[in-house]
């Protein structure tokens, strides 16, 4: 596919643009910093796409203005004392360095008890919370989805986990595939559930259109306040990267 990048000035916000073989643009902000990122047709000149972007400031801002109030975690260093969140509660991570297998388990309600084996290293330590993490969302997931699919009235034919920069979740509809970013394990069920639920109904309506806010409030008429409770909890910290 030809892709084509450029990056322009619209009322002092730089906009990424890329130009691809598609129909139709599309306007994105990403967090950390609310970079606007342009998906344009190969034929639309900068005049067109700046147009555009002036048509969607006050979107723009607003999407802006809320990733500038969201907290943000620093740089995780898997030690003891630290805080660590397992579906929407804080615990304090406790490092035990111990011969054997690697193991996470949570520990009255409060301890993130992590053990490694002596001398484990920080991306080591690392790894290990992650496939946990990991084990515990695919569980969740799993569980969700079979009640989802009779409420939405589709057919997933796979759900993954992985790491994500920009998306809380993605949907492949002509593979019927979505994808869920594995921070969402630290996030409460009724995030996860609002991120899957959201997905899902792509299968039936590709576009944020007014027919797909339609169908949310159908069926998930609270899904605008568990955006909003999504949105305010602490962002991983990541090294982003555009």
């Amino acid at each position: 596919m030809t892709t084509e990048h450029r990056q322009i000035d619209v009322s002092g916000i730089v906009v990424q643009i890329r130009r691809k073989a598609i129909k139709n643009l599309h306007v994105g902000v990403y967090p950390p910093d609310g970079m606007v990122r342009v998906a344009a047709p190969l034929h639309l000149d900068d005049e067109a796409v700046r147009l555009a972007i002036v048509s969607r400031l006050r979107w723009i801002r607003h999407q802006r203005q809320s990733f500038a109030r969201q907290a943000r975690q620093s740089t995780r260093e898997m030690v003891t004392g630290e805080s660590h969140y397992v579906e929407g509660r804080r615990y304090r991570l406790d490092v035990l360095e111990q011969p054997g297998n690697p193991r996470v388990r949570v520990v009255n309600n409060s301890a993130l008890e992590l053990k490694v084996p002596p001398g484990t290293d920080r991306a080591g330590r690392q790894q290990v919370l992650d496939r946990w993490y990991r084990r515990r969302l695919k569980a969740r997931i799993t569980a969700l989805l079979t009640h989802w699919e009779s409420v939405v009235g589709v057919d997933v034919a796979e759900c993954r986990v992985k790491r994500m920069k920009t998306r809380w979740g993605s949907c492949n509809t002509d593979a019927r595939r979505l994808w869920l970013n594995l921070e969402l394990a630290k996030k409460s069920p009724r995030c996860l559930e609002y991120i899957l639920a959201h997905e899902m109904v792509h299968l039936r309506e590709r576009r944020h259109t007014d027919r797909f806010r339609e169908l949310m409030d159908q069926l998930m008429p609270d899904w605008r306040l568990r955006k909003a409770e999504l949105n305010e909890t602490p962002l991983a910290h990541e090294d982003w990267d555009y």
